[in-house]
């Protein structure tokens, strides 16, 4: 760790054991031991975690979860001073005692779990775009009411509004910067001629078995939903498709789980969260998506996390056995989907 990064983690240790001896009062008599938390910073006080998450906040129960299961603690409080509501939502998934506590000018405020976001339709305008996007030969994705198009789960095409007119129209590329880049190199040809060159140049490298390339190194978690989508008995479904994440994607860029509902072979309905790689948060997560996913569709459903089988740790296990409702990786053969 560097001299600024030492210097940071003793701060956040200060202000959480300042935090939580403020909290307990004077008359606590139990003592207050601090620990190494990667995100922030941790303390133990008579077999109860304390854990302050500074970094990505929003992503920060599990984490502090898995940190609190490798202590031995009976009880885990989770400190931190954004994204509380949603860190609240995510700790009542779970059996084990969880209370999530909101910072606010150095006194702790228990944190009110935040509702998941509404389900968003499409706008007929952009809704109408879907056709292209199939005709340009990508697959329309719809999430949080955002018409794309995809190349084995990246983005190549976006149905936007234009920012003076008005009018709907759909971009080629990946990301605002590079929609727009290409409009001012390719504005000239028809948009389905435009998708259709990007689609067959993108396919060439987004496959398995395909040399390293930027095109397929972006979202390779969509990458492993797309081929699973093709092939649902991996996860031990018969038929899957494509839903919302439990909140939208702020950047394609952006390493996020992604989801897909379905049937099982059983007929039971079932949530399938799909990540590519290390996520210590990958089970609150996934028990979010089940959740907005029960809440729209009337269900209740089975809950499978699908990821490479070498990142699933005994920490992990241990906490999915700790949610309610019925939970279970399963492990993923990363050599079908990567490239070489």
């Amino acid at each position: 760790m560097s001299t600024n990064g030492t210097r940071k983690s003793q701060l956040l240790s200060l202000k959480l054991l300042a935090l939580v001896r403020e909290h307990l009062g004077p008359h606590h008599d139990g003592g207050i031991s601090p620990a190494v938390f990667a995100r922030g910073a941790a303390a133990l006080e008579s077999g109860a975690s304390w854990v302050l998450v500074a970094e990505q906040t929003e992503r920060g129960l599990g984490p502090a979860l898995l940190w609190a299961l490798k202590a031995g603690s009976s009880e885990l409080n989770v400190l931190a001073e954004s994204d509380t509501g949603t860190l609240a939502r995510q700790a009542a998934y779970f059996e084990f005692p969880i209370t999530v506590w909101h910072v606010d000018d150095g006194t702790l405020m228990p944190a009110t779990a935040e509702p998941l976001p509404d389900h968003r339709r499409p706008s007929p305008e952009h809704a109408a775009f879907m056709a292209l996007i199939a005709q340009g030969g990508a697959t329309p994705v719809v999430e949080h009411g955002i018409v794309a198009g995809e190349v084995l789960g990246l983005e190549v095409c976006r149905a936007v509004d234009d920012p003076v007119t008005g009018a709907a129209r759909l971009e080629v590329g990946m990301g605002a910067h590079d929609r727009e880049a290409f409009a001012m190199l390719h504005g000239d040809k028809p948009t389905v001629q435009a998708l259709a060159e990007v689609v067959d140049n993108v396919k060439q490298h987004r496959r398995p078995g395909a040399l390293p390339h930027p095109f397929n190194r972006i979202a390779p978690e969509r990458m492993l939903r797309a081929n699973i989508l093709d092939a649902p008995a991996v996860v031990g479904a018969s038929s899957l498709v494509i839903c919302d994440p439990p909140v939208p994607r702020t950047n394609v860029l952006n390493v996020v789980p992604c989801v897909a509902r379905g049937r099982s072979h059983g007929g039971a309905d079932i949530v399938v969260v799909v990540t590519s790689g290390a996520d210590p948060d990958i089970v609150p997560y996934a028990l979010d998506a089940r959740a907005r996913v029960d809440q729209h569709h009337g269900s209740v459903s089975e809950l499978r996390i699908a990821m490479p089988a070498a990142h699933i740790t005994p920490t992990n296990r241990r906490a999915l056995g700790l949610a309610h409702g019925a939970a279970s990786f399963v492990e993923l053969d990363m050599s079908a989907v990567s490239p070489s």
